[in-house]
């Protein structure tokens, strides 16, 4: 209520519960005679836009990781030196090294054994793609696919730039629909959240041949192609795996899907005629997924399968394995 010739300040506090843009809505103001008698109304818009960005909860498992980084990059106390692919410099041998290390024209030129230390692979690109058919609208707990696959994304972004490596992203069913590229290293996590919080599941199936054109536009060199889909029978072996090959010809593959724990406590049901068919039926479905696994892994490709809480960190040693093990 405002008296006449008078002007109020409201302060209203605004709680998100969903990612995304939220519009304003119109603003009625009512006006009253002086005798009380009779009022006028109106509406008006005030255009304003608040954009709410995707949670990181996996933010939690960020320095765990980055420790096992440091530990391959050699700048952690360790007993063995640090993994790695990339020749890094020459240093004195003390007992304990691998002795496949020591650098024999090296140690000719000098007098003492001299070992070659190595370094973790930097300047690789990652393109996550992130499928954003139908099947990432499923719901699993209380949040669809596709929000537990952007917390993983953020996630591998964050590890990936403090690695040294560039990450792009690529969302898309059929067509693009968000994309980030180009990004240094302190921008792309931004990028990342402002490009992910609008984006919602299309309820349609996803084209296999558009996303592997799409992605062999955006990955134009040797790259780490993340794909965040499910591990459905039907959308692999009809769609992805007549692609798989134009991918993992030039490009190292990982695909990584949210598993529904519900299915694992299904498969656990007994005591009763109920709980028994439940458990066939989650135990079918859970060996319909390692045989989804399993062809994928036919082709080379990782598969990572967690549960929503468990998918970001699962990815992330995935990704530190394959550091480690020179395949980006």
């Amino acid at each position: 209520t405002v008296p006449a010739g008078e002007r109020r300040r409201l302060t209203t506090v605004l709680r998100p519960t969903r990612r995304g843009d939220r519009q304003a809505e119109r603003v009625t103001v009512r006006s009253f005679g002086p005798m009380g008698l009779a009022a006028r109304q109106g509406h008006h818009e005030v255009p304003w836009t608040v954009r709410v960005l995707p949670p990181f909860h996996s933010r939690k498992h960020l320095p765990s990781r980055l420790a096992r980084l440091r530990e391959l990059d050699g700048r952690a106390s360790l007993l063995t030196r640090g993994e790695g692919t990339e020749f890094d410099s020459l240093r004195a041998y003390v007992p304990g090294d691998d002795t496949r290390s020591i650098d024999w024209r090296a140690t000719a030129r000098q007098s003492a054994v001299a070992v070659r230390t190595w370094r973790p692979e930097r300047d690789r690109h990652i393109l996550v793609v992130l499928d954003t058919g139908r099947t990432s609208a499923g719901r699993v707990g209380d949040v669809p696919r596709l929000d537990a696959a952007m917390d993983a994304t953020l996630l591998l972004a964050a590890l990936a730039s403090r690695a040294g490596d560039r990450l792009d992203l690529l969302a898309y069913d059929r067509r693009t629909r968000a994309q980030v590229r180009g990004h240094a290293a302190g921008d792309v996590l931004p990028a990342l959240v402002n490009a992910l919080a609008p984006l919602e599941p299309e309820l349609v199936e996803t084209d296999a041949r558009g996303l592997a054109a799409a992605t062999l536009k955006n990955a134009a060199r040797r790259s780490l192609i993340v794909l965040l889909t499910t591990l459905d029978a039907a959308p692999i072996e009809e769609g992805l795996l007549p692609v798989l090959p134009q991918l993992t010809r030039r490009h190292t593959v990982l695909v990584a899907s949210v598993a529904d724990p519900h299915v694992e406590e299904m498969s656990r049901g007994r005591g009763t005629v109920d709980a028994v068919y439940e458990a066939a039926a989650g135990t079918q479905a859970q060996a319909q997924r390692r045989r989804t696994a399993e062809q994928l892994q036919r082709y080379g490709v990782t598969v990572v399968d967690a549960t929503p809480e468990n998918l970001a960190p699962a990815l992330a040693d995935a990704y530190v394995a394959l550091k480690a093990a020179g395949r980006l």
